[in-house]
């Protein structure tokens, strides 16, 4: 296939591009939007002065705004009647993006000294107003309708804030003010959202790109094929493994699914998992690749950005809920394997792990190098850079690794498409951010929640889990993060939770509904692939992927399971909280093992352990083990509570 005629990877929210807009003229021009933006990009972070240029840093983010929100309106159709051709308006709205944003960027010294973001010449606030429309005209293009209401809403909020009541009331600004605020003003378009993506999220996109591209997506799948194919349930541990592991270096939960899905589904379906179950382990995988170090996209960035610390420790205090969500699953599917007596692949199937870590060790060593870097030198903005040019050296000496032109063009046609995405939704995210704080209603809502909970902390996590999870139904992972570390985060914070775990908390609810009915969009994208019902599908992975319910109130309320505390406490809860998770897997699959299958009354016994482990306290830590010991002891004692699997039963073929 020639490269202008591929398809471009799925934005954050699963937006896609249509391939046949990316042709000719089209095509050429986004690729050099692109490289203009990479060049730009990479230019600033390592002050390279090439050609003696070095913007200002709202200079900066307004050049990159103007480059990639114009590849925006060329690769994302305003209509579905537009989804195979680029209309002139297209081209019309592009050159006003540049024009709009070079004007501002030319101008970037002077609107700080002079103020502009006050009071501005008519031209600047022309210029200003035009920038606005187009990136509220690019949210709806790249986000959608939900996200285009929110943007509307909170971001004029600052032309109406003075009528509102109570604690809502705020400073209120005419028209031409809150223009000028919004786009000169350091706090909305061009605030924490847009320099997080020009500053940190590009190189990660670069170097995940040049991942796929080089053949990472297939290394990883074999590489899990290599440890778990053969055994029990193969390849839905396989599913699990190379997900979690692409997912975390992609950020997407929807690209995962499309790049990995036509691979592990097939395959488990094959040696008899029902299609809908397949499916829902392709979603849940995918969907916890984003909560998985090192890179876990865009809204981990953002994280370390509001919360004023280095990428790192938000890294770290990701790693362990990760774990445990990707050890519940691996417990599930090998307890479901058990039960129903499924296989894994057969030996041809299985390739040699040292032959695999033989032809991918430039992976391996690209990924080592980057967590080293961002672990212990804290060199965020450069490592991803640095990894990804190791990664294509490397590959220079390896044929089937090696970057040629038509994989180069590739490589950066999805980085334009992908950032292209990120720059239209966060650029328009940030018009609710500057809304709110703008008008000062941010601080009176945080205040306002924290008195009417009356200091009841459980009642603001409920509180909190419920809006984060229908926020998440409308709006991107990172737009419904950057709203709710507004509202909601300050609340928490000021009710004494820590906050790195307040902050990871709305993260995680926000992302159940890619897999919760009735949006579930990872579990309809999975569905699609392996042609089974979606609201099956959906329900299903909700129930796999139920120990995202649980986690987030885990951690928040137990700082040791972001590895944060005393050594020995986190050991002491790592351990429970993995017993934990292993005993949900087996009261949701109704198997344990040594034991079998188990009846109804152990698995409630069951439950009672699981909620007693999971509570942070070392009574009810006994309480747990105890009552998994007397589980086991009435298990062999009284054999009618269990039913032992004699007999391994032949994969039914449900079709590949």
């Amino acid at each position: 296939m020639p490269a202008s005629r591929r398809r471009p990877p799925p934005g954050e929210d699963g937006v896609v591009g249509e391939s046949a807009r990316l042709e000719g003229w089209t095509y050429w021009v986004v690729v050099t939007l692109g490289t203009a933006g990479l060049l730009m990009a990479i230019n600033q972070t390592f002050n390279l002065r090439l050609l003696g240029f070095q913007p200002l840093g709202n200079s900066f983010l307004y050049y990159l705004i103007g480059l990639f929100l114009a590849a925006a309106f060329l690769s994302y159709p305003a209509v579905a009647a537009a989804a195979n051709r680029v209309p002139w308006y297209d081209w019309i709205l592009a050159v006003a993006a540049i024009a709009s944003s070079v004007y501002l960027g030319i101008h970037g010294l002077t609107i700080i000294e002079q103020g502009w973001d006050f009071m501005a010449p008519l031209e600047a606030t022309v210029a200003a107003s035009l920038l606005l429309a187009l990136v509220i005209e690019g949210v709806r293009r790249c986000g959608g309708i939900p996200i285009l209401i929110v943007v509307l809403v909170f971001g004029s909020y600052p032309l109406y804030a003075g009528y509102m009541p109570g604690f809502l009331w705020g400073t209120q600004y005419d028209f031409g003010e809150t223009v000028r605020a919004h786009v000169m003003g350091v706090e909305s378009i061009i605030g924490i959202p847009m320099q997080v993506v020009a500053n940190l999220v590009i190189g990660f996109v670069v170097f995940g790109a040049a991942l796929t591209v080089t053949g990472g997506g297939a290394f990883f799948m074999r590489f899990a094929t290599a440890l778990m194919g053969g055994t029990r349930g193969g390849p839905a541990k396989v599913a699990v493994v190379s997900s979690g592991l692409m997912g975390s270096l992609s950020g997407s939960v929807i690209s995962n699914i499309l790049t990995t899905g036509p691979i592990t589904i097939p395959t488990m379906k094959r040696t008899g998992y029902p299609p809908h179950y397949a499916a829902s382990i392709e979603a849940c995988a995918s969907t916890g690749g984003t909560l998985m170090p090192p890179v876990m996209g865009a809204v981990a960035f953002i994280m370390a950005s509001f919360l004023g610390v280095p990428y790192a420790e938000v890294m770290i205090a990701a790693f362990l809920p990760a774990l445990l969500f990707y050890m519940a699953l691996l417990f599930q599917v090998d307890s479901y394997a058990a039960r129903k007596g499924l296989q894994g692949l057969q030996a041809e199937e299985i390739p040699r792990l040292l032959q695999v870590l033989k032809e991918g060790w430039p992976y391996l060593f690209s990924l080592a190098m980057l967590i080293y870097m961002l672990l212990f030198m804290r060199l965020e903005a450069h490592a991803p850079y640095y990894a990804t040019a190791v990664l294509l050296v490397i590959s220079l000496f390896k044929k089937q690794y090696r970057l040629n032109v038509s994989r180069s063009l590739q490589l950066l046609k999805d980085l334009t498409t992908s950032v292209a995405n990120l720059v239209a939704i966060l650029a328009g995210i940030g018009l609710v951010v500057g809304g709110l704080s703008y008008t000062g209603v941010a601080g009176a809502f945080s205040r306002e929640l924290l008195l009417y909970a009356g200091g009841s902390i459980p009642l603001m996590l409920a509180a909190g889990a419920v809006t984060s999870f229908i926020l998440g139904m409308g709006m991107t992972v990172s737009a419904c993060y950057i709203f709710l570390s507004i509202l909601l985060a300050p609340a928490l914070v000021a009710a004494g939770l820590n906050p790195l775990a307040s902050h990871l908390f709305i993260l995680y609810w926000g992302m159940m509904s890619y897999i919760t009915p009735p949006v579930a969009l990872a579990a309809i994208t999975a569905a699609g692939v392996a042609g089974a019902n979606a609201w099956q599908t959906g329900l299903y992975a909700m129930r796999l992927g139920s120990v995202l319910f649980v986690l987030p109130f885990l951690f928040v309320v137990n700082p040791s399971l972001i590895l944060q505390g005393e050594w020995l406490d986190i050991l002491v809860s790592s351990v429970t909280a993995i017993t934990a998770m292993w005993l949900l897997a087996s009261t949701l699959e109704a198997y344990l093992y040594r034991i079998g299958i188990i009846a109804w009354p152990i698995r409630l016994v069951l439950l009672g352990a699981t909620a007693a482990l999971i509570y942070p306290e070392g009574m009810t830590d006994v309480i747990g083990f105890a009552l998994l010991a007397l589980v086991y002891l009435s298990a062999w004692l009284v054999p009618s509570l269990r039913r032992p699997v004699t007999a391994t039963t032949p994969p039914k073929d449900h079709g590949a």
